[in-house]
């Protein structure tokens, strides 16, 4: 038996903050919401609910299950949770579609970044017993990429400010982000190290937010939509934790994952990747293979507004939205989790 059409038909995201006072079910409901009326749908119609989300950021074991408040459970209803971000809850409704169960499914994912020290919390996605008692921290773990990445030729300063300075410029026409103070490239390039070879602007700024997601399959999708944006290809690869034991100057899993989810059939309009830093767009961009036709990130990407376990989500959001505006025919849609690129979720969605 083939695969089932299964396509994103709506979309909806809460703009960034920092600071957010508020609860988890308050930042979902709202969104849930605007996402149900934007498809035309009740919640009824909803067969499967899957959320993304971690209990580390909420300092709480199973905070998940507050969450279920904003989606309502009852009458009873079939629904999951990855402790991932919402991208990786994507690909596991996409999984349930395909069993043919149900033909609806709405993901949600929500972070508060800011509400804690992210840069320690993430820390313990790290090897257990040789890396995460050190407390490292992402920045520093990327910044030992960066240097090995600049030594190698594989990246260079200027490329980096490049990166920076587009996603500034593309962030400022995107009501989800913080962009913060457009500077020219050797405006950037003029400003203090952080955390050597990175400065502020090559780092991801930390927000927090929500957004979710409705998929469909076959005829639902077009009852449902103008023009849906079909996922063609979807792959997840990861790399070994032991960061000895990997390269640092390329992705494998990245490569892997593009490769199995198709990005190289056909030309790509619009890539949205989802990298936390400067150079590791540039990694990704080698990684998959993208030429310079591909316009990456209109939306800013995840440099201009970052919610840790939303910000995957949100690159798939954005890149259907181009798909059901007609600006783009072709678009891929990027995820990582982990240090260094550790996981890579790659998909391809295309109009009709």
């Amino acid at each position: 038996m083939g695969l089932r059409d299964i396509a994103i038909v709506g979309t909806a995201q809460r703009p960034s903050e920092i600071n957010s006072t508020f609860t988890s079910v308050e930042l979902l409901l709202p969104i849930i919401q605007e996402v149900l009326t934007k498809v035309g749908i009740e919640r009824q119609d909803i067969g499967f609910w899957c959320h993304g989300s971690c209990d580390y950021m909420s300092g709480q074991p199973f905070s998940f299950v507050a969450a279920v408040d904003a989606i309502g459970a009852w009458p009873p209803i079939i629904e999951s949770h990855v402790e991932a971000d919402g991208a990786f809850a994507l690909y596991e409704a996409w999984v349930k579609l395909q069993t043919g169960e149900v033909d609806v499914a709405l993901v949600f994912s929500n972070g508060k970044t800011t509400s804690g020290p992210i840069n320690r919390i993430l820390n313990l996605q790290t090897d257990p017993y040789m890396v995460a008692p050190l407390w490292p921290g992402f920045d520093v773990l990327s910044a030992l990429q960066a240097r090995a990445c600049l030594e190698a030729g594989v990246v260079t300063q200027r490329q980096m400010a490049e990166v920076a300075w587009r996603s500034q410029r593309d962030g400022k026409n995107n009501p989800f982000t913080l962009s913060g103070t457009e500077m020219s490239v050797d405006e950037l390039l003029s400003q203090p190290f952080t955390v050597d070879p990175l400065r502020a602007h090559d780092c991801a700024i930390p927000v927090d937010g929500a957004n979710a997601i409705i998929l469909a399959a076959g005829d639902a999708a077009r009852r449902l939509a103008k023009r849906p944006a079909w996922i063609r290809g979807i792959d997840h690869r990861i790399d070994t934790q032991r960061l000895g034991a990997r390269s640092m100057i390329e992705s494998s899993s990245a490569t892997i994952a593009a490769q199995k989810a198709g990005v190289g059939k056909d030309r790509i309009d619009v890539a949205e990747l989802h990298a936390p830093y400067t150079h590791q767009e540039l990694l990704l961009r080698q990684a998959m293979g993208l030429s310079e036709s591909t316009h990456i990130n209109p939306s800013g990407g995840a440099l201009v507004a970052n919610p840790a376990m939303a910000a995957g989500l949100a690159r798939f959001a954005e890149a259907a939205e181009s798909v059901f505006s007609g600006s783009a025919d072709r678009v891929l849609a990027h995820c990582t989790s982990g240090p260094l690129l550790q996981q890579n979720l790659v998909c391809v969605m295309e109009g009709e």
